[in-house]
């Protein structure tokens, strides 16, 4: 399997890749379009019609995600002081909403041919036009999905796998077309019925991605392991990485926050030194900007914290759902034990097992003051 580069790309190449593979991709299918509504309406193929239909619905996404990759690469301002990122998210939804709106329209015209049957009229050259249609859409939709993945842009992969099922669709109106020459089987109302729900299917797929960005979601396992190693193995003095909370302001923007454990020796001007060498070195391996750098701090070694630090994780990891407990921290001169709990979301009642568990470390420990927090697995 062919591996997708995950170097950063610069702002300026990504918005020109993203142009130029779009531009190709409005000339492909505009050309499409028009030749095969020419095959279709010559030969009274419904199939054909909706084929070209769904061509010109493509040409049309293209043009709203150049527009889309324009207005969000637009330089920061004083209202939008993070950028315009997101506002590729809100061409994808407008992208979806086409396709889903071409689907609709094809399932309509198909039910209507069902219902009053024409039979079509194939030449040799309307076959040869659409087995060459056939072609380019396959090899379309592979370039045009391996330059969105290259820069990360959602509304170019999503084009890339709407141009894929196209070739599919395509050449099941090329065996229709071939059955009706050779056997006098007429399927074509059926076959833009089908074209149809594709066509629908890709659409409401396309829309839920769109919309998954825009609510929110869990940044992929890889970036978050890649951060924390990255930290881990740069600063030997750094025991812990947690609580890593990214915000996406676009495709190539990352923002956030994390939570270090460090020694409690560390001064102000040490800790100082290294939070900007954390930011420093995640933005130049991962290109994401941490914002905050949150600190843990870490009893120095001695037999009394460790076991009792020893005693709460047990005490925490004995319930079911408790995922981890860190940033224990404890005072002794105050008598005060900080700690974090992190419980699985699928727990039905989060508070109540939180509770539980603190009360049996109160327990376990009377003459200490708990300083607990409920934590997302996150």
């Amino acid at each position: 399997m062919e591996k997708v580069s995950t170097a950063p790309v610069s702002v300026d190449a990504r918005e020109k890749k993203i142009v130029r593979t779009s531009v190709l991709g409005i000339l492909a299918n505009v050309l499409l379009a028009a030749f095969k509504a020419i095959v279709g309406l010559a030969t009274h193929s419904i199939a054909v019609v909706l084929d070209a239909v769904n061509n010109l619905s493509d040409a049309l996404s293209s043009v709203v995600t150049i527009i889309g990759t324009k207005l969000a690469s637009k330089t920061p301002d004083k209202k939008h002081p993070l950028g315009h990122g997101r506002i590729e998210y809100l061409s994808t939804t407008i992208v979806s909403m086409l396709v889903l709106y071409a689907g609709v329209t094809a399932i309509v015209e198909s039910i209507k041919k069902i219902i009053h049957p024409e039979s079509p009229d194939y030449s040799p050259v309307s076959l040869l036009i659409i087995a060459v249609a056939v072609l380019v859409k396959v090899f379309l939709g592979r370039y045009v999905k391996s330059i969105g993945e290259k820069v990360h842009s959602d509304s170019l992969i999503a084009s890339g796998s709407d141009a894929t099922f196209d070739a599919i669709l395509s050449f099941s109106v090329l065996v229709t077309a071939l059955l009706s020459l050779t056997l006098h089987i007429n399927l074509e109302a059926w076959v833009g019925v089908a074209i149809a729900v594709f066509i629908i299917k890709a659409g409401i797929e396309m829309l839920l991605d769109a919309l998954d960005d825009i609510v929110g979601h869990r940044v992929d396992f890889e970036t978050i392991h890649g951060v924390k190693k990255t930290i881990l193995e740069s600063e030997p003095d750094v025991s812990g990485v947690y609580d890593l909370i990214l915000h996406s302001y676009g495709p190539e923007k990352l923002i956030g926050s994390v939570h270090v454990e460090i020694p409690d020796s560390y001064t102000a001007e040490q800790i100082d030194a290294l939070e900007r060498r954390i930011a420093e070195k995640v933005y130049a391996e991962h290109n994401i900007i941490l914002a905050g750098i949150g600190i843990y701090s870490r009893n120095l070694s001695d037999d009394e914290t460790a076991a009792m630090r020893s005693a709460v994780t047990k005490i925490a990891s004995a319930h079911d759902g408790v995922l981890q407990l860190h940033g224990f921290y404890l005072n002794k001169t105050e008598k005060i034990m900080n700690f974090d709990i992190i419980l699985d979301f699928s727990v039905k009642d989060r508070d109540s097992l939180f509770m539980e568990i603190v009360q049996e470390i109160h327990e376990a420990f009377p003459e200490y003051q708990l300083r607990p927090t409920l934590d997302l697995d996150i």
